[in-house]
C-alpha cells in the first residue's frame, strides 16, 4: 500500500463502523422481540433504519460537496448519531423507539458513503485495492458478532443497546484521525441528471435496489428466524460471523477477480448465488450443514456485490459527483431496497409464513441477476 495512503487510519473507521453493524443488525431484532414487539412492529422499526438512507446520504453528500469538508460532515454526524441513540435508554415504547431510530439513523447513515468517497480519493488509480482497507470492517463485524453472541447467552439481551452505543462512540473518535483527500477535478460541466439518465446507470440502481431488497429479511429477521428453530445466541453469532469470514476471504482476492472478469459478470454471479442462498435458508433451516453453506454464500451475495457496486458507482460518478454517487448507491440499495425488504418481510411473516420471506427474497435476487446479465453484454465499462 502506498505511503501516501493512511491505511490504518482509514481501516480503523471501517473496523468500528462495521463492528457497530455486528451489534445492530444481528441482535437489534432479538432485543426488540425481548421488549415484546411483534414481527410486524420489528419490520417497521427496521424499515426506519433502512428508510432514512433514502434521503440522508444524498442530503449530507450535498453538504459535503458544497463545503469541501467531507470529514467534518462525518465527524458531526457520528457525534449526533451517538447522542441520538442514547435515547433508547429513556423509553422502550414503540413511538419513542421509532423517533430515536429516525433521528440516529438519519445521522448514522450519512457517514459511510462520504467515507467511501474519501477512501477512493486516497486510493486514486489503485481503487482495485479498496478491499484491502475494507477488509478491516469485516474483521470488526466478526469479532463483535461472536463476542456479543457469547455474552448474550451468559448475561442478558439488554446488553445490546449498551454495546451499540459504545461502538458508535468509537466511530466518532476514529473519524478525527482521518483528513479530507480531495478528488481529481472533473472537466464535466453538465448536470448529474445527465449521468442518471443513462440506461446503464438506471440498470445499476435497479440491480442494487433489488439486491438489497432481497437482504431485507436477512437483516431484519434472520436472527429471530434461527432462534425460533432452536439456535442459541452463540450459534447465531457464529453463523453471522461465518458469513463475514467468507466475505473477508473474498476481499483478499477481489482485486484479481476484478481484473480477470467483467464487473457486470461478477454482479450477475453475485445475485444468482444470493437467490440460491435465500432458497436454502427457506427450505433447510433445520439442517445445520446447509445453513453453514448458505452463510458461506454471503461472500457472493454481499461481499462480491458490494465491491463491484462501489467500483461501478465510482466509474460512473467521477470527479465532483463522486460523493453523491456513493450516496446514491447507499440511498437506492441499503435505503430504498433495504426499507422495502424489511417492511415487506414483517408483513409476509405475519400473514403467510417466515419461510415465505426468503422465497420472496430469492425472487428479488434472481431479477437482479437477470438485469445484470443483460448489461454484462451491453456496457463497455464491464471489462
Amino acid at each position: 500500500m502506498s505511503q501516501t495512503i493512511p491505511y490504518w487510519r482509514l481501516s480503523s473507521f471501517y473496523f468500528f463502523y462495521f463492528a457497530s453493524l455486528g451489534a445492530l443488525i444481528p441482535y437489534w431484532g432479538l432485543y426488540l422481540r425481548h421488549q415484546g414487539y411483534t414481527p410486524g412492529d420489528i419490520g417497521e422499526l427496521m424499515a426506519i433504519l433502512m428508510g432514512t438512507r433514502i434521503v440522508s446520504p444524498y442530503l449530507w453528500s450535498w453538504v459535503a460537496d458544497h463545503t469541501g469538508r467531507s470529514m467534518l460532515v462525518i465527524r458531526f454526524t457520528a457525534i449526533c448519531a451517538t447522542l441520538a441513540f442514547a435515547g433508547v435508554f429513556i423509553s422502550s415504547s414503540f413511538w419513542w423507539l421509532a423517533l430515536v431510530m429516525v433521528v440516529f439513523s438519519f445521522f448514522w447513515n450519512a457517514e459511510l458513503p462520504q467515507f467511501e468517497a474519501n477512501t477512493m480519493n486516497f486510493l486514486g488509480q489503485n481503487t482495485h485495492r479498496y478491499s484491502f482497507i475494507r477488509i478491516w470492517g469485516s474483521v470488526g463485524f466478526i469479532l463483535t458478532v461472536i463476542i456479543l453472541g457469547v455474552l448474550l447467552d451468559k448475561l442478558s439481551i439488554v446488553l445490546v443497546p449498551v454495546a451499540i452505543l459504545l461502538l458508535f462512540s468509537f466511530i466518532a473518535i476514529s473519524s478525527f484521525t482521518v483528513v479530507d483527500k480531495p478528488g481529481q477535478q472533473s472537466s464535466e460541466h453538465g448536470s448529474i441528471m445527465q449521468i442518471l439518465k443513462q440506461p446503464v446507470v438506471i440498470a445499476l440502481m435497479l440491480v442494487c435496489m433489488l439486491g438489497q431488497m432481497s437482504h431485507g429479511p436477512y437483516y431484519a429477521f434472520y436472527s429471530i428466524y434461527l432462534s425460533l428453530h432452536g439456535y442459541s445466541s452463540t450459534d447465531i453469532g457464529w453463523l453471522w460471523a461465518l458469513g463475514v469470514i467468507a466475505e473477508l476471504v473474498l476481499f483478499l482476492s477481489m482485486h484479481r477477480l476484478m481484473r480477470s472478469y467483467g464487473l457486470w459478470r461478477l454482479m450477475m454471479i453475485a445475485m444468482a448465488l444470493a437467490a440460491l442462498r435465500w432458497l436454502l435458508i427457506a427450505a433447510f433451516v433445520e439442517l445445520v450443514a446447509v445453513i453453514i453453506f448458505a452463510q458461506l454464500l454471503h461472500a457472493a451475495s454481499f461481499g462480491l456485490y458490494h465491491v463491484v457496486s462501489v467500483e461501478l458507482f465510482h466509474r460512473f460518478f467521477s470527479g465532483r459527483y463522486q460523493g453523491r454517487g456513493q450516496a446514491l448507491y447507499s440511498s437506492v440499495s441499503f435505503g430504498l431496497g433495504g426499507a422495502i425488504g424489511s417492511y415487506a418481510s414483517g408483513k409476509i411473516w405475519h400473514s403467510i409464513s417466515p419461510e415465505m420471506i426468503y422465497i420472496a427474497a430469492a425472487v428479488a435476487a434472481a431479477l437482479a441477476s437477470l438485469v445484470a446479465y443483460k448489461f454484462m453484454r451491453e456496457d463497455p465499462q464491464s471489462f
